[in-house]
């Protein structure tokens, strides 16, 4: 059994160093009372840097070999979706609390293993949504569960990327390690916020396309990347997908997402709801310097539509995702509601909009 959450230092280690790593290990290293007492990663010049910059001295380049620590509480996972599963698992079977980047895992199958490995053990697995937390995404979402608007009935969201291949030819864009394209990848927070965002309807079917016309051509990497078309047998993932949800009580909602389009330069992010009594729409451009999006509340005022700007404060990212989950797996009282079934269910919507598209009808779910 690891070290107990009653002691005074929260003792956490972070596997894997890449950008969401790096997220992880900066927001522990804020929050008083955690002890960030272990790395993991196979790039040694990372390990050894940022163990330096925080003060960390045990350093791995094995998983396996940091969750043999005693007295280890907690760990981040962000590391390649391939390995959520298996570190997870191994983690929360030595008792230790979890927190993994999204997706939960490459499918529902694989997040159900890890949610039953967390049931078991009876410690917390997590799942960072952190658009959720954002200060814009909050702010339309009190309007909405205030019932400003009324009843919404119908919701569209995208997040679209003009260039933005994560890595081509790497894990990213190899079906077998990542579950899929920009649908499982970006696609899990478009749904995670427009789901949260409208109460957390039930989806009760859903009809999918996919396309993949950019990527095995190698057109559309990120713009640090130079294009190369010798990586294209390495690209067996959509770089377009768009969905239609049932919802539960007649509603219905809309997801677009890309890695690679001929679209505007702007990578845009946004949610659009009709309702009632009014509607909303929240657009979010990546690069615009700004730390909210542009949220405009439509309503009717003397049989005439008013629209009404909203300045939401900035709100909080990765630093509010594990602030939370230090904040759950200090109460032991919350453990259970916090065992990965939220994330668990946003997987087996993917999955069955998966099946659409390949199959080419709608699933029922």
């Amino acid at each position: 059994m690891t070290g107990t959450t009653t002691d005074p230092q929260l003792k956490v280690g972070v596997i894997g160093l890449g950008w969401a790593g790096q997220q992880h290990l900066a927001a522990y290293a804020d929050l008083p009372g955690v002890e960030v007492v272990a790395l993991a990663a196979q790039e040694r010049d990372l390990l050894d840097s940022l163990g330096a910059q925080y003060g960390v001295t045990r350093l791995f380049e094995s998983w396996t070999d940091l969750l043999q620590l005693p007295g280890l509480d907690a760990v981040s996972v962000a590391v390649p979706t391939f390995l959520h599963a298996p570190i997870a698992i191994a983690a929360l079977e030595r008792g230790v609390h979890v927190l993994s980047e999204k997706p939960i895992a490459r499918d529902g199958d694989e997040g159900q293993r890890m949610v039953d490995a967390a049931r078991r053990a009876g410690r917390v697995l997590e799942v960072a949504f952190n658009h959720r937390l954002r200060g814009d995404v909050q702010a339309l979402a009190e309007v909405v569960s205030g019932g400003e608007i009324g009843r919404p009935y119908h919701a569209r969201a995208s997040w679209l990327r003009r260039r933005g291949i994560p890595l081509l030819g790497s894990w990213f864009t190899d079906r077998e390690r990542a579950g899929g394209g920009p649908l499982i990848d970006i696609g899990v927070h478009v749904l995670d916020f427009s789901l949260h965002l409208l109460g957390e309807p039930r989806v009760v079917s859903v009809s999918a396309v996919t396309a993949s016309e950019l990527g095995p051509r190698g057109i559309g990497g990120m713009a640090r990347e130079t294009a190369d078309r010798t990586r294209s047998a390495s690209f067996d993932v959509e770089d377009f997908a768009t969905a239609f949800l049932r919802l539960e009580g007649g509603g219905s909602l809309v997801i677009e997402t890309s890695w690679a389009v001929y679209r505007d330069p702007q990578d845009v992010m946004d949610f659009r709801v009709f309702a009632t009594d009014g509607g909303a729409e929240l657009v979010i451009r990546a690069g615009s310097g700004e730390v909210s999006g542009d949220l405009t509340i439509h309503i009717d005022e003397a049989g005439e539509i008013a629209d009404r700007r909203i300045e939401p404060v900035s709100g909080r990212a990765h630093d509010g995702v594990v602030s939370d989950f230090v904040s759950h797996v200090r109460d032991p009282r919350t453990w259970s509601a916090h065992d990965g079934s939220l994330a668990l269910g946003r997987a087996r919507i993917i999955d069955a909009c998966y099946r659409s598209a390949t199959e080419g009808r709608e699933v029922t779910l």
